[in-house]
């Protein structure tokens, strides 16, 4: 392995050691043991729950070509993943809010393990099955968890500014440290205990196991809207409402998607970007390199969230900006570098340069997710906030959907260039998000439940 791959690993590692060793008291926040007691309780939880998910994502493609698929078949699998999360995910979320999200948060343990299963299976209907609840599941894991949260949260009636600490922190371990030593341990079940390709899903299953125990004997469940009976078309149509007619919701809602609709793509993107002529590059160091790139960004978000002068929707505009910036790096590099037609070898100076920008984007992602994490819990109402939340997540799925179906239609660099207007435009929206929430500061918010109530007699 290049010694470049140490060297950017190990400048990172310093980097993220030097920003949570050097903390003052002006980057942490002053709680109390009872707060701590339930965030770490939730953060023990989280990080099983993305044990179970990360280990699992770097072998299910190469899981369907040991059963013999081509990349058709298996693309089309990936797409059914996406579009179960897209046609499913938003009933579990109105059911999350209507049946509780303790319940929820079970039932993406149990739907989870059953997509583990299915992988034992080398039939391609039982994979696809497996594919469909793994979609579900999914839903359910970027919105139950984050709904229970911050419901129970303000049930105890903790500090609101607590609830960014609980975010960075499990963004930090969940997203991060987690990721990279369900990398390793693997690595370790396939290549050096040569227990197969099966045998991570299989470990995946007993962390989420282990997390539904725990979710079972201490939390408690909590509802959205617990004080009306009311159906799913009508859940449905609340939530419509509510970000068709609050602005900063349905900004929210746009940013959201356009920056983890770039996300997703880049995922689909680096490996070939970084080796375009089969150039032998290390795919589990480099996506360790990425989850560390990440824990650097949520270590920052966390400096920047403690402090009560600085907003979120300030400092967003910025991010978004190096998103962007950084995505077009390798547009940058096809104009003003010369390709290398040799192939194999080592990674090239056109690849070492990407890579870099590819570091500085997932370190925006680290501080894209507790950052996001705090903004919907301020704007979106309580009682529809998991159906919402799945809302928003439909025009990523679609649009997750469309590129794999044209991955190989167009150039790479279209294809990043593309993510990086997404990521300038999410910028701008933020800016607009930013303006908005200033001009409506000094009124104080309502819920949706309350602006029905307001309009009921207008109505009459």
């Amino acid at each position: 392995m290049e010694a470049f791959y140490f060297l950017v690993f190990g400048a990172l590692s310093a980097v993220v050691a030097a920003l949570e060793f050097s903390k003052t008291s002006k980057d942490r926040i002053t709680t109390t043991p009872a707060f701590n007691s339930f965030k770490n309780n939730y953060i023990l939880v989280y990080s099983l729950m993305m044990a179970g998910d990360w280990l699992q994502g770097p072998y299910v493609y190469y899981l369907y070509t040991t059963y013999g698929y081509g990349k058709g078949d298996i693309g089309h699998l990936f797409i059914a993943g996406f579009g179960s999360s897209m046609l499913f995910g938003t009933i579990v979320g109105s059911l999350a809010d209507k049946q509780g999200r303790k319940r929820a948060c079970v039932t993406y343990c149990i739907t989870y393990i059953l997509s583990c299963i299915t992988k034992h299976s080398p039939q391609y209907k039982i994979l696809m099955v497996g594919r469909i609840l793994g979609g579900i599941a999914t839903s359910l894991l970027f919105s139950s968890f984050e709904s229970w949260l911050v419901a129970e949260h303000n049930k105890r009636a903790f500090d609101q500014q607590w609830l960014s600490l609980t975010f960075s922190k499990a963004i930090f371990l969940g997203n991060g440290l987690v990721a990279i030593l369900a990398g390793l341990f693997g690595n370790v079940l396939v290549d050096t205990l040569n227990l197969g390709p099966v045998s991570p899903f299989d470990a995946a299953s007993c962390f989420l196991a282990i997390g539904m125990a725990i979710i079972l004997s201490s939390w408690t469940e909590n509802y959205g809207d617990a004080s009306e009976n009311k159906d799913l078309i009508t859940q449905f149509k609340g939530a419509a409402v509510a970000i068709t007619s609050d602005e900063k919701i349905a900004l929210l809602g746009a940013i959201q998607s356009l920056f983890e609709g770039s996300m997703y793509t880049f995922v689909f993107l680096w490996t070939p970007a970084l080796s375009p002529n089969s150039e032998e590059i290390p795919h589990g160091f480099i996506f360790a390199t990425f989850m560390l790139s990440s824990m650097l960004g949520s270590s920052l978000a966390s400096r920047l969230l403690a402090r009560s002068s600085l907003k979120v929707e300030s400092y967003m505009q910025i991010v978004f900006a190096v998103s962007a910036v950084c995505l077009f790096i390798p547009v940058l590099t096809s104009l003003l570098v010369t390709p290398s037609t040799e192939k194999g070898g080592g990674i090239t100076f056109s690849g070492c340069i990407q890579l870099l920008g590819f570091c500085a984007f997932e370190a925006c992602v680290g501080v894209f997710w507790p950052s996001i994490m705090k903004m919907r819990s301020q704007y979106i109402p309580e009682e529809a906030r998991s159906t919402i939340m799945n809302f928003f997540r439909i025009p990523l799925n679609i649009f997750v959907c469309v590129v794999l179906y044209n991955v190989d239609s167009f150039p790479i660099t279209v294809m990043f260039g593309m993510c990086s207007i997404f990521l300038f435009l999410a910028s701008i929206l933020q800016k607009r998000l930013s303006a908005v929430v200033e001009k409506s500061k000094p009124q104080d918010w309502t819920t949706h439940k309350e602006r029905e109530m307001e309009t009921a007699p207008l109505n009459a």
